[in-house]
């Protein structure tokens, strides 16, 4: 019997247009999970981590965070920080999508526990290939049950 549960996709994205082409792929590539939205750090780590900042809110949830490095309001590396020390997200699975292919930040990100690192390549073509490949590795990803 498979008791999988639905995995919800957070996408922290502040480009509205780099947003509208991640979820087109996702979905093209025949995922239908539910994508939640947010344009900066502050209200995706409120979703994440609840009111109280604890993360019980998310507990038992399956997630999996699109995250990319460069927001308005804090860098990407402090919400994986943030995501990857707390008990009740650390297993979610993180996908970096940035424009930066600087090979220390590359390191940083995976020494704080991303799964995978994705650099936005400046051409459309290239970005909506990168996010193709993206949505078939959701459709066959299965992610670990949270405790």
């Amino acid at each position: 019997m498979n008791d999988a549960r639905p995995v919800t996709i957070i996408m922290i994205e502040d480009d509205e247009g780099h947003a509208r082409l991640i979820e087109k792929n996702i979905r093209r590539a025949g995922v239908a999970n539910q994508i939640v939205p947010f344009t900066n750090g502050t209200e995706a780590l409120a979703y994440l981590l609840g009111p109280d900042g604890t993360g019980s809110v998310n507990k038992g949830r399956q997630l999996l965070v699109l995250l990319d490095l460069n927001l308005p309001d804090m860098t990407g590396i402090d919400i994986l920080e943030k995501i990857k020390g707390n008990d009740h997200t650390k297993r979610s699975p993180v996908v970096v999508l940035t424009t930066t292919d600087d090979q220390r930040e590359i390191q940083r990100c995976y020494d704080l526990g991303a799964n995978v690192y994705i650099t936005k390549p400046v051409d459309y073509e290239g970005f909506a290939n990168a996010i193709k490949q993206l949505g078939l590795f959701f459709s066959v990803m299965q992610i670990p049950e949270a405790d």
